[in-house]
């Protein structure tokens, strides 16, 4: 493992368990001391710092590596936003915030955190504006492919679904994916702009610095940290509050063996290293609590073109499972998670083309069950998966799946497939599950009361998504409860 983030002379820490804090009176010197220390300056760190230091607190943010951007950096930069932006608008889309907050419980869950989703989209509109206010421009244009961080600066592309079954017997189908205005991935560019309306602030950062230990007083109050800087260690007192945003775990093989173990066998992961679980750790050491550890988000790069969708997916018993159309990362996690890791897209002459990664056929046929024979399915399966289908689409009809009128179409031998299966394609797995936090990102206990003194939130924590994803909410709430987690922690009483 690359373990380049790490502050020069440091050991991975890889374990699963929690990190132990130490106690404020074990602590002879403060050798720094701040109102709110931020650990971790990703996008939910630096807005969480950026809306601290604006309020009057005294910040000091702390990131391990020699830079900041974590993960969010190497993202493709879309924020999920809606509820009538001025993108919205000028591009010519209606939203409503309850259109917007229908959608995001039905794609993010089962289990999704209506009492998260619900401010944030009231105040979704108010979000974008603030982002605006702190550097970060978009251009008022759509780009109609989806599934994808525009490759020109448009700033507004459908992100997770909004315009396929199930998700519009829910709510109209409305883009809320805004890309800033930057040409292809914009992760990088929207912490350089963040970073650098941080540095407009008095806040004060301090790189190559990892944080070892959380620090306690004896009624568990969260009261400082201890860091490893520049090789020694530190500890440095917060007067109001501590906040976690650390990332994620999909970089900790210990924490993925025993929370999200298909995750391993998938070829790339989404993150960088230091998504290791330890903010995670941290916050479970000094008293907090873990929800959905098991949950996590795994795309398949299918689309673009959306062409490719006119072909449909079936799995090792030749049957179709899901609709073409639908997000890629709803495809991806459903092969993963619940079609046994196997999956194939079968398209005819007409509907074949190579997607935005490259992705060919591995076997033709001339006939249906040819073509099954070459991929080893069942006697007769995909004869029948098509006989019906193609019965349907003759009248321009999906009743099984509801893909959208315009994708559906018989399917005419010669036939071809690409291989689908997570052990041949690019599956990108990445954690959700984490600190259990509260809408205004402090850390809750075992028993739903706060721990005094901490607050998380990205993915160090469990955020709006759950049991599905939406391309752009990581930036989303990432952005929107660091940003409440730092107005928390500087209007606590020190």
């Amino acid at each position: 493992m690359d373990l380049a983030g790490l502050p020069s002379g440091a050991v991975a820490d890889l374990s699963t368990e929690p990190i132990a804090p130490v106690r404020a009176g074990d602590v002879d010197t403060w050798d720094d001391t701040a109102d709110v220390v931020v650990v971790g300056l990703g996008v939910a760190g630096t807005c969480a710092a950026i809306e601290a230091a604006e309020a009057g607190a005294e910040v000091l943010a702390l990131e391990r590596s020699m830079t900041g951007g974590g993960t969010s950096a190497h993202s493709g930069g879309i924020i999920y936003l809606g509820g009538g932006t001025p993108i919205q608008e000028a591009c010519g889309f209606e939203d409503t915030v309850e259109d917007m907050f229908a959608f995001l419980v039905a794609a993010c869950g089962p289990g999704a955190d209506e009492a998260k989703i619900r401010p944030y989209c009231e105040e979704s509109v108010a979000h974008y504006h603030w982002l605006v206010d702190h550097g970060l421009p978009f251009k008022a244009e759509f780009f109609e492919e989806r599934d994808r961080e525009p490759p020109t600066d448009a700033g507004l592309v459908y992100s997770g679904g909004e315009d396929s079954w199930p998700f519009t017997d829910v709510a109209r189908g409305v883009p809320r994916g805004h890309h800033p205005e930057h040409p292809d991935a914009a992760g990088g560019f929207i912490m350089q702009c963040l970073l650098a309306a941080l540095e407009r602030t008095a806040a004060r950062v301090q790189t190559e610095a990892k944080v070892d230990q959380l620090v306690v007083d004896d009624e568990g109050a969260v009261v400082g940290v201890m860091a490893t800087v520049n090789g020694e260690r530190h500890a440095i007192q917060a007067r109001r509050g501590v906040v976690l945003t650390a990332g994620g775990f999909i970089y900790n093989p210990a924490m993925v063996d025993r929370h999200t173990p298909l995750a391993a066998h998938c070829v790339f992961y989404v993150g960088t290293d230091t998504d290791d679980g330890s903010g995670i750790r941290l916050g479970l050491g000094a008293g907090g609590a873990a929800v959905n550890l098991d949950a996590l988000e795994c795309s398949l790069p299918l689309n673009p073109p959306r062409k490719i969708s006119v072909g449909i997916l079936v799995n090792g018993q030749g049957e179709r499972f899901i609709n073409e159309d639908t997000y890629n990362g709803r495809i991806g996690l459903e092969i993963l998670l619940r079609q046994d890791e196997e999956a194939y897209l079968v398209f005819d002459e007409e509907g074949y083309v190579i997607n935005v990664v490259g992705m060919r056929a591995a076997w033709v046929g001339e006939t249906a069950t040819e073509l099954a024979e070459e991929i080893g399915l069942p006697a007769g399966a995909l004869e029948a998966t098509l006989e019906r289908y193609n019965e349907a689409a003759a009248r321009n009809e999906d009743p099984e799946f509801h893909k959208v009128p315009e994708l559906v179409r018989p399917l005419v031998a010669p036939l071809g497939a690409i291989d689908l299966r997570v052990a041949n394609a690019i599956y990108a797995p990445f954690t959700l599950g984490g600190l259990d936090t509260t809408p205004d990102s402090e850390v809750r206990a075992p028993d739903g009361a706060v721990v005094p003194g901490l607050y998380a939130a990205g993915r160090t924590t469990c955020g709006i998504a759950v049991r599905g994803y939406v391309s752009g909410i990581s930036l989303g709430d990432g952005s929107f409860f660091g940003r409440r987690a730092g107005q928390a922690a500087a209007a606590a009483r020190p």
